[in-house]
């Protein structure tokens, strides 16, 4: 068992925190895969070596460091590769780390639904079923070529290996440094959505100024909602270019927003992350002759000098909205 997948559980009003918590798991492996809005991946290879412990009791380590330094608890799964090690942690609890073994892979796949595997959605759940195909281990007895005759060549051929648990997935770092989280929490359960947009409109605006204090830019931008009852949406957009212009990143955030079509939803807060972050000096910037387009940004430019000089309550919420 050499990787972790760790969901942090944040308060509604504390998901800003998650590049600190992020930190925390590098202090222990370079590898590290951020997996917004709350979690991660962890290789521990190379840990288990240095601390001279396997990953369960490293796993230990994380949990009580996390609650020490930040009040925030976790639930970890612990598996031979990505794929089971999130797998792990649907089945984990707060205090307890599920681990998978390596010698217990297709045991614990066995009796599990195709469904709960990672990738099968619900079309190609509902093919297998009606086939008999509805657990992970009968999967895995299916001769290959009934496999790949119900749901193609490739896809079969992925699937029996995943429900034998063969994972050729692997840890990817993503670096804390390429998302910044903006969040809005509401002093009681918002119904208003004029609140709810001028929230995003301050997050988006406050986006824009970090990622250009930095000198970077935004490809992503993933809004989360949560709710009263502790339930959450998450919806994310790929901008047309990459860019730091708080205009368009209130642009997309509304944009999401309005997607979802809440009525009379109780929000608790929304927060917004930009993700997918670059040097602002290598992104390309599509020209534009709209005057205002170029007004507002040079507005931006005092705006940020103002914010530098005299702290961030400088400029107004809402005062840059193009």
């Amino acid at each position: 068992m050499t990787i972790l997948c760790v969901r942090f559980q944040l308060p509604p009003m504390y998901e800003a925190a998650l590049p600190e918590l992020l930190g925390l798991l590098e202090e222990f492996t370079p590898v590290v895969e951020a997996l917004p809005p709350d979690g991660a991946l962890a290789d521990l290879r190379g840990a288990e070596r240095y601390f001279g412990r396997d990953a369960v009791e490293l796993a230990s380590v994380i949990r009580v460091r996390a609650l020490a330094l930040y009040g925030v608890d976790c639930v970890i799964g612990a598996g031979p590769g990505p794929m089971l090690a999130r797998m792990a942690l649907r089945d984990a609890r707060p205090g307890l780390t599920r681990a998978v073994p390596e010698d217990q892979v297709r045991d614990f796949l066995a009796d599990k639904p195709v469904v709960a595997l990672p990738g099968v959605g619900t079309a190609t759940a509902r093919t297998l079923c009606e086939y008999g195909l509805d657990t992970l281990g009968r999967v895995a007895a299916a001769p290959l070529s009934t496999l790949q005759r119900l749901i193609g060549a490739k896809a079969g051929r992925e699937l029996r290996e995943k429900a034998g648990g063969v994972d050729r997935g692997r840890v990817v770092p993503n670096g804390i440094s390429r998302s910044l989280a903006a969040e809005r929490p509401f002093t009681r359960d918002e119904l208003d959505p004029d609140r709810h947009r001028r929230a995003l409109l301050s997050a988006a605006e406050e986006l824009g100024a970090r990622l250009r204090a930095v000198d970077k830019v935004c490809r992503t931008l993933t809004l989360t909602v949560r709710y009263a009852d502790r339930s959450a949406t998450h919806r994310s957009r790929t901008l047309t270019e990459s860019t730091a212009h708080s205009a368009a990143l209130t642009r997309a955030a509304y944009g999401m927003y309005e997607a979802l079509g809440l009525q009379r939803a109780r929000v608790r807060s929304l927060v917004l992350r930009a993700e997918g972050l670059a040097p602002a000096d290598q992104a390309s910037h599509q020209l534009t002759f709209d005057p205002v387009d170029e007004k507002v940004r040079r507005i931006e430019e005092v705006a940020d000098r103002a914010r530098a000089k005299f702290g961030p309550r400088a400029v107004m919420p809402g005062s840059l909205a193009a």
